[in-house]
C-alpha cells in the first residue's frame, strides 16, 4: 500500500470502494467512533466521601483524582509491589491464585496503570503520538491497531492525528502537524506521512523528540528508524502467479512515481516480466495515486486499446476494486474475462464478489514492531536495526484464472 493510499481523496464520499461494498460510514470510521465512545469523558465517579462535594446521585465527580500507586495497590492485596507489577505486564511467573487475587483487585478498585509519576521523575509525560493522513482506510487503522497493542502493557497513552485536510494539500498539512508536534508534550512520535518531510524530521531531532517512520516514501538517510514492507517482492510475487496462469499481457496501475513504494512495486513487476521473457508493452504501465478512483481510470483506458490486457496488477486494494467497477460497467467479468490483483489485503479484499487476490502487508505487525522500537529509543536504548522491512506473502482468493476462461 502506498502512502497516497493511506490518505483521502478529498470528500470521503468520492471513493468508489465505499459505493460498491457498503451504504454508510466506512467500517474503519466505524470502529473507530465505537472505540471512541468507550472512552472516559473529562473524570470519573467516585463512591461520596467526607467533604466531597456530590450530585443527586450520591456520588462525588473528580476530573483529576489522586491516582492509585502500584505500592498501594499491592498492600490491599496483601502482595509485594513486583508481584503487582508481574500481573499488570503478564509475566508468566505468578501463581495462578495470587494473579486471580490481584486482577480482582485491580477490578474492585478501579487501578489504572499510568505512568505520571515515572514520567514526572524521569522528564516524560506518558504520551506517545501516531500521525497518520487518514482514519478512513483499512491501512491506517491496522497500523494504530499494531501500536495500540505494543502501547496497552506498557502504561503509555497514544494520541492519534490525522494530517487529512479537506483542502487536499496533504503535504502542508504534515508539515503543520509536524511542527505541532515538535512544539508539543509528547515522548515520542510514530509517523505514517505522504510526503518527503526530511526537515521536519530534523526539527523532531533536534528537539531530541525520537520517532520511528512507517513505510516511509522516501529516502529517509541512514540515522532515521523505519518499519517497512517487502514491496519489490511482493510485486514481484504477484506478477510471477499471474505468468504462471499463462498470461502475457499483464498491466500494472502504479502508484505516485515520487513515492518508494510506487517504484519498488513497478521495479518488482519489470522484473518477474523480464525472468518470465515477456517483453514490457509500455502501453500496459500506467500511473496511479493508490485510490479506487485512478483504478477505475485506468482500467477503463487499458480495456480501450486495441489488445487489451487479460490480467490487471492493479498496484493496491483500492485501485483493484476501482478496477471492479470499470470492469463490470464494461460488461467484462472477474476472473473469467479479467484477472485482477490488488496489493495490501485490506478489510474489502476478502469481502468483495469475487474475493480479491492480493499481496498481504503486515500492517499491524508494522505497527507493533515501530512502536517497540520507539519504547527501546524512549529508554535511550539502542536498535538491532534503523530499517526494518517485513515480508509481504500472495493471498490467493478468487480473482484470477488463467486467460480464455470466458470465452
Amino acid at each position: 500500500m502506498g502512502p497516497w493510499h493511506r490518505g483521502c481523496t478529498g470528500n470521503p464520499g468520492d471513493n468508489l470502494s465505499r459505493r460498491y461494498l457498503h451504504r454508510g460510514p466506512p467500517f474503519s470510521v466505524r470502529v473507530l467512533t465505537a472505540q471512541l465512545s468507550a472512552l472516559p469523558r473529562g473524570g470519573y465517579a467516585v463512591q461520596n466521601m467526607p467533604g466531597r462535594k456530590t450530585g443527586p446521585d450520591g456520588l462525588g465527580y473528580s476530573p483529576e483524582p489522586a491516582a492509585l500507586t502500584v505500592r498501594e495497590l499491592a498492600s490491599m492485596a496483601g502482595v509485594s509491589p513486583m508481584t503487582v507489577s508481574r500481573v499488570l505486564n503478564k509475566r508468566p511467573d505468578v501463581a495462578p491464585e495470587t494473579r486471580e487475587k490481584v486482577e480482582r483487585m485491580i477490578a474492585e478498585s478501579g487501578f489504572v496503570l499510568t505512568r505520571t509519576s515515572s514520567a514526572r521523575r524521569e522528564g516524560r509525560h506518558g504520551l506517545i503520538d501516531l500521525v497518520v493522513p487518514a482514519l478512513d482506510t483499512g491501512y491506517s487503522l491496522e497500523i494504530a491497531r499494531g501500536v495500540e497493542a505494543a502501547l496497552e502493557p506498557t502504561g503509555y497513552r497514544l494520541v492519534l492525528s490525522c494530517t487529512y485536510s479537506s483542502s487536499r494539500d496533504l503535504v502542508k498539512q504534515e508539515r503543520t502537524w509536524l511542527a505541532k508536534l515538535s512544539q508539543g508534550k509528547t515522548d515520542g512520535a510514530i509517523l505514517v506521512l505522504y510526503a518527503d518531510q526530511s526537515r521536519r524530521l530534523g526539527a523532531l531531532r533536534r528537539r531530541h523528540i525520537p520517532f520511528v517512520v512507517v513505510d516511509p516514501v522516501g529516502d529517509l538517510g541512514p540515522d532515521v528508524p523505519s518499519v517497512g514492507a517487502t514491496n519489490w517482492a511482493g510485486a514481484r510475487a504477484a506478477t510471477e502467479y499471474l505468468v504462471s496462469l499463462g498470461h502475457r499481457r499483464v498491466a500494472f496501475i502504479g502508484g505516485p512515481p515520487q513515492q518508494l513504494c510506487g517504484a519498488e512495486r513497478l521495479s518488482g513487476y519489470r522484473s518477474a516480466l523480464e525472468e518470465a521473457g515477456i517483453a514490457e508493452s509500455p502501453e500496459l504501465v500506467r500511473p496511479g495515486n493508490f485510490m479506487d478512483d485512478m483504478g477505475y481510470k485506468q482500467t477503463l483506458a487499458l480495456m480501450e486499446l486495441s489488445e487489451p490486457p487479460t490480467a490487471i496488477f492493479a498496484g493496491s486494494d483500492n485501485q483493484a476494486l476501482g478496477a471492479y467497477a470499470a470492469l463490470r460497467q464494461l460488461g467484462k467479468r472477474v476472473p473469467e474475462d479479467v484477472s485482477v490483483v490488488g496489493f495490501d489485503d485490506t478489510l474489502p479484499a476478502p469481502l468483495v464478489t469475487p474475493a480479491l487476490t492480493t499481496i498481504r502487508q503486515p500492517l499491524a505487525e508494522m505497527g507493533r514492531h515501530a512502536a517497540r522500537d520507539l519504547l527501546r529509543l524512549i529508554e535511550g536504548r539502542p536498535l538491532s536495526s534503523l530499517r526494518v522491512q517485513l515480508a509481504t506473502t500472495l493471498v490467493i482468493r478468487s480473482s484470477c484464472a488463467p486467460p480464455g476462461q470466458g470465452a
